[in-house]
């Protein structure tokens, strides 16, 4: 008489690979999508919750105007923080070292006028198609600008 087989043989388990390796190559792909959508949303979000810390910032401290640095705005890893014109307590440390979400966030205060009446936020993408597709910019006015290829300036559309 011969014994019952127990367990799967060579065939079914390459086949049930095969599938789920498939499987693989399509959801991967999307996936890359997704994540570079969602870091693209939180690029301008913080743009956004920049642009309204400067303001709050400009109101706060009329002598000095917008701040020098990005960092100014932040709370220094300090608690609790103590509001001054170089630790703001606005935004927190992650948004204020300027690297968020695949993005890196640059500041540039415009120095023309004292108190300063203007500022340049750029959101670039660290690796173009891998973490983030867009660049993005604002200044002032704050209406948010990006570019597809390269860095964003004031002459892009406006999102």
């Amino acid at each position: 008489m011969r014994m019952k087989q127990a367990g799967f043989s060579l065939i079914e388990l390459l086949i049930v690979v095969a599938i789920i390796l498939i499987i693989a190559a399509i959801a991967i792909p999307s996936f890359l999508s997704s994540r570079m959508a969602a870091n693209e949303a939180s690029a301008v979000e913080s743009l956004r919750t920049i642009q309204s810390s400067l303001t709050a910032y400009a109101i706060t401290y009329t002598v000095v105007g917008y701040a020098a640095q990005l960092s100014d705005l932040g709370d220094g890893g300090t608690s609790p923080c103590v509001p001054s014109p170089i630790q703001a307590c606005m935004i927190d440390g992650t948004l204020a070292s300027g690297i968020k979400s695949g993005y890196v966030i640059t500041y540039v205060q415009d120095v023309s006028s004292t108190p300063s009446t203007g500022y340049v936020l750029n959101s670039d993408p660290i690796s173009r198609g891998s973490t983030g597709r867009r660049s993005y910019f604002t200044n002032t006015p704050g209406v948010i600008r990006y570019n597809t290829v390269a860095a964003a300036t004031i002459t892009d559309p406006v999102l």
